[in-house]
Order: C-alpha cells, then structure tokens, then sequence
C-alpha cells in the first residue's frame, strides 16, 4: 500500500506546472553522528533542503517552482513581493527571477536599527540578482501590505502584468513543494533502514503543511514537530490545515487534515522575530563545531534548540532516530555576524 500511494502522489506532483530551479533533488538525508554523540542522545539525521541549490539554497526554491511556474502561466512580467530585510524567501525569490527574466520589486521590513542601512547577507544577495528593494520604516506587518498592494497596483496602471504570490488562491503551491519533501523522506529512510518518530522543522505554515500532508497520505508514522519563528500566531494550525486541504484538493487525492494533526511550538522565538535567541546561538555554534553543517540565526537554529532542548530533557528516546528538516537561510549568517560572533 505505501509502495502505491507513493505512485500516486508522485504521479500527482508530476500533473502540475513547475519550473526547474534546484539543481539537487532529491536533497540528501545523512546521519548527524558527532552531533548525537555529543548530546548523548538519540541517532540524528538530516534532510539537506540548504542544498537545494539555487542562490545558496533553502526551501523556498521547491516552492517557487510551483509559484512561479503559476506566474508564468499567468504571463507575468513582474513579481511583488516582501519579508523582512534578511529574508531568505527574497533572496531565493531573486535568483528565481533573473533565471527566468521576470523583473523583481521587494518591499521588506527591517527587525533591527542596522536593517534601515546594511547592505549584506541575503539584502546583499536581493540586489545583486536585479530585485528592486523598497526598504521600510519599520516592521509593521499592516503597513507592509498596505505597501505591496500600492506597489502592486503602481505598476498594474504602468501597463506592467504584475504577479503577487502566495495570496489565498494560491498559497497551497508552496505547501505541495513540501509534500513532495515527504515522499522524499519516506523513501530516504526506507534506503536507509531507519524509521524515525519525529521530524522537526522550522515553520510557519506551509513547509508544515507540505510536510504533515505529504506523510499523512503516505500513512508514515513520522510526526512532524514544527517550531515557528513567530509568536502572536494563534491561528497557525488553522491556517496549516486550510492550506494542506486546498493542496489536496489541487493534487485530487483522498484525504482530510484538521488544525489537530498540527504541532507547532511558538516558545523559541525569543524575544521576537529576526532577532537572535541566545538558545539558538549557542545551538548554532555547536552545530558549526560538531557537523561542518551551517544553520541561520532566526530559523533553523532556533528549531534545532528545540530539537535539542527535548534531548536534553530526555523527552526523546535514545535508541529512535529523529529527523531535522534543513530548510536553510545560511546567507543571512554575514547579515548577523555581531550577534553570533558575540556569543562564540
């Protein structure tokens, strides 16, 4: 039965409209074995979506091969979009862009004082691959849509075919990229003898979604335990839930999630988001110093503290293995270099 219904979502994904970005894929899963001797905890293993390969990687490539690919179909000239300023999904975004020639406007909010002015890390990288980058005031997340709508329409009245995405209708694009990550991770431990309980990722919405999705149609039995870099998001697991069901609907297979299949821990942001946890940092380092393996400062450091923190606290058992899902962010490192050289 698995055997089937990986077919079938394989065949499914390939129904769909993409543009190929990641030169690696499948992404490498290998085992993270200095790191789990040095916690004395259970075997570690790792699912390399930082090696996806576009612009230094990350998630948002599988994501935007389906989004873009939208874009296209659309007759997109131009892209709006926005983060913050040391967003990975922008930086990716950009890459994305100029391979396939459509032109790039960003509106991006700053997190910190040094954001209104530096030019490094994955801003660096914005502007070198052509993006137009409006940088705001502050991070205020009403006045930033209020901002990209104004942009959006500005170049609609220009005459300019404008393509906004991961708006309503579409946000579930993203969420089947991380399907597609599940079957990957299905047949990776299969290879590999290894049958893991949980799988932690950093996560908002739709990498989780893509993931619990994909794992729940595959019946595997790994659980995934997302950790948001956001607090002040109730309403996550509802939203995951909404977006998984729209992929389903997209891909016409047989399933139902509800907000219960949706763990996500928003108790390791620290003091906010894009802005450093001292957990995180000093996991970050340790991971650096164990594995050769570099996590960012306001992502997956902070999921791989929590990973962490659970082996430490013996919530795990020593003998299961446990995954953690890479999803990058390695160039906004040179954007932070203060804060995790200040902690070494």
């Amino acid at each position: 039965m698995s055997l089937e219904r990986e077919q079938s979502l394989e065949a499914a994904l390939a129904k769909l409209e993409r543009v190929h970005l990641a030169s690696v894929r499948p992404t490498p899963l290998e085992a993270l074995p200095r790191l789990s001797a040095a916690l004395g905890g259970p075997p570690l293993y790792i699912k390399r979506d930082d090696l996806t390969g576009l612009a230094f990687g990350g998630n948002k490539t599988r994501m935007l091969e389906f989004s873009l690919a939208d874009a296209k179909a659309q007759g997109a000239e131009v892209v709006v979009t926005g983060a913050a300023v040391q967003s990975n999904y922008c930086r990716q975004m950009a890459a994305a862009c100029a391979k396939l020639g459509l032109e790039l406007y960003l509106v991006v909010a700053p997190h910190r004082e040094i954001d209104k002015h530096e030019v490094q890390g994955n801003a660096f990288l914005q502007r070198l691959f052509g993006a137009k980058v409006t940088v705001l005031e502050d991070h205020d997340r009403r006045r930033q849509g209020e901002a990209l709508k104004a942009k959006a329409e500005e170049l609609r009245q220009a005459g300019k075919k404008v393509y906004v995405p991961r708006q309503e209708e579409t946000i579930d694009l993203d969420a089947i990229a991380y399907a597609e990550v599940a079957l990957e991770i299905v047949r990776q431990c299969r290879e590999q003898g290894i049958d893991p309980e949980y799988a932690y990722v950093s996560a908002l919405d739709t990498t989780q979604a893509g993931l619990v999705m994909g794992f729940a149609y595959l019946r595997s039995p790994i659980q995934v335990r997302g950790i948001s870099p956001f607090q002040g998001a109730p309403e996550r697991t509802q939203n995951m839930a909404r977006i998984a069901n729209q992929a389903v609907r997209r891909l016409g297979i047989d399933l139902r999630l509800s907000e219960r299949d949706f763990d996500n821990d928003d108790s390791w942001v620290g003091e906010r988001y894009g802005i450093p946890s001292g957990e995180g940092i000093d996991t970050l380092h340790l991971v650096a110093k164990t594995e050769g393996i570099l996590l960012d400062p306001v992502y997956t450091s902070k999921a791989m503290a929590a990973l962490i923190a659970a082996i430490r606290q013996e919530a795990l058992d020593k003998h299961s293995p446990v995954l953690f899902v890479h999803t990058g962010g390695a160039p906004a490192l040179f954007g932070y270099t203060r804060e995790v050289m200040g902690a070494g």
